[in-house]
């Protein structure tokens, strides 16, 4: 009993402190150039337009002449220098920044590394001791900085980032934003000059600036946002309010030909949707192991391997009623939609089968779950 009143205790501590702490804004790119840090200043002066209390922490333009030029006008709070091997260094004045508690302060390079002797060795450290002082944040970072992607990263660049920031991290912001651009227009602006000196633009595109690789680098932020954005909902979102996430069924018979067409075009959705699906395969006591015939079998097994192969989980199932069986798995699975084949029945049995259709028609309307026969 004393542990449970000790874990309700810390339940609602942690409740207080989370209000407490200031809110924290991400935007994700999949590269360099792609625009974060002049949205982010975009943003600051909007805030400042709206009677905000707004300061620039630390921004790094790179020189680049439209980002320089929104600069004007924002309060920026002065760096510290640090003397470090014979050089004079500047760093985010973290104090400063709590000392004189804006409501919001925009922090950009949340990957980068301090200079040693700093009090936190990454910025992202420093971004959370900000916000635990109830101070809101906006900060940004390009994708291949995430630690989980490290590796994806390496394999699709052949670059091993150091500087990386845990995934937790991105995992406490309230909002993560993607900057999005395609992969011409960031080469074209990369050619532009917009994102490195004339110099280092050749570099620039035999290296980091490949048009496939930047299609995966976008591919891994898009779905990283996506996957925020899931977790989000999952969390904050009330259950009964929520829109189910898209589960896909496809139903075959051992009609080998529809069967194909039923996976294939299933799969096809899937992929649009992103999502998991299923095969259904019911079993009926005229289709039992002993009663099919051979090639039909071999049929089935291929077809329930090109499955596999598509990332479909099979389900095979005995039961005297198809309709029954497919209901069973909708709601085990809840499935969202429903996949069919183009029923080839002569006159007689589709009398026969009216009666079936329109139970299976039914109960899937009443639960508004999708419908899908394919041809």
């Amino acid at each position: 009993m004393d542990n449970e009143k000790e874990n309700n205790v810390k339940h609602f501590l942690d409740l207080i402190q989370k209000s407490r702490r200031g809110k924290f804004k991400i935007y994700i790119g999949m590269s360099a150039g792609v625009g974060k840090t002049y949205r982010m200043l975009q943003e600051a002066h909007t805030l400042l337009k709206n009677g905000i209390d707004v300061k620039i922490g630390y921004i790094e333009t790179h020189n680049r002449k439209e980002t320089h030029e929104l600069l004007d006008g924002l309060p920026v709070i002065p760096r510290r220098s640090i003397f470090y091997k014979g050089k004079q260094l500047e760093e985010m004045d973290v104090q400063a920044i709590i000392n004189l508690r804006p409501e919001v302060v925009i922090v950009d390079e949340l990957a980068h590394t301090n200079v040693e002797g700093s009090k936190n060795e990454k910025r992202w450290q420093d971004v959370l001791e900000i916000l635990e002082s109830g101070i809101n944040v906006i900060s940004a970072v390009n994708i291949q900085h995430i630690e989980s992607l490290n590796q994806d990263v390496k394999r699709i660049t052949n670059i091993d980032v150091q500087e990386r920031i845990p995934d937790h991290v991105l995992r406490m912001a309230d909002e993560v934003v993607n900057i999005d651009l395609t992969s011409e227009d960031l080469i074209a602006r990369l050619k532009e000059g917009k994102i490195y000196t004339a110099d280092k633009i050749p570099t620039a595109l035999n290296n980091f600036f490949k048009s496939d690789q930047i299609l995966q680098l976008r591919e891994l932020a898009l779905k990283e946002v996506v996957n925020q954005v899931g977790r989000k909902v999952e969390n904050e979102v009330p259950k009964n309010l929520a829109l189910k996430p898209q589960k896909i069924v496809a139903c075959i018979s051992s009609n080998d030909k529809m069967a194909k067409i039923v996976i294939r075009k299933t799969a096809r959705l899937a992929s649009y949707y992103n999502c998991k699906w299923y095969v259904l395969y019911v079993e009926t006591p005229k289709e039992s192991s002993n009663k099919i015939a051979l090639d039909k079998q071999r049929h089935l097994i291929n077809n329930f391997k090109l499955a596999s192969q598509l990332n479909a989980e099979v389900i095979k199932t005995e039961n005297s009623s198809i309709t029954n069986a497919i209901l069973e798995v909708v709601e085990q699975k809840n499935i969202t939609t429903v996949c069919i084949g183009k029923p080839h029945l002569n006159l007689f049995k589709v009398i026969l089968s009216t009666t079936i259709f329109n139970k299976l028609l039914n109960n899937l309307s009443s639960s508004n779950i999708d419908l899908v026969i394919l041809s």
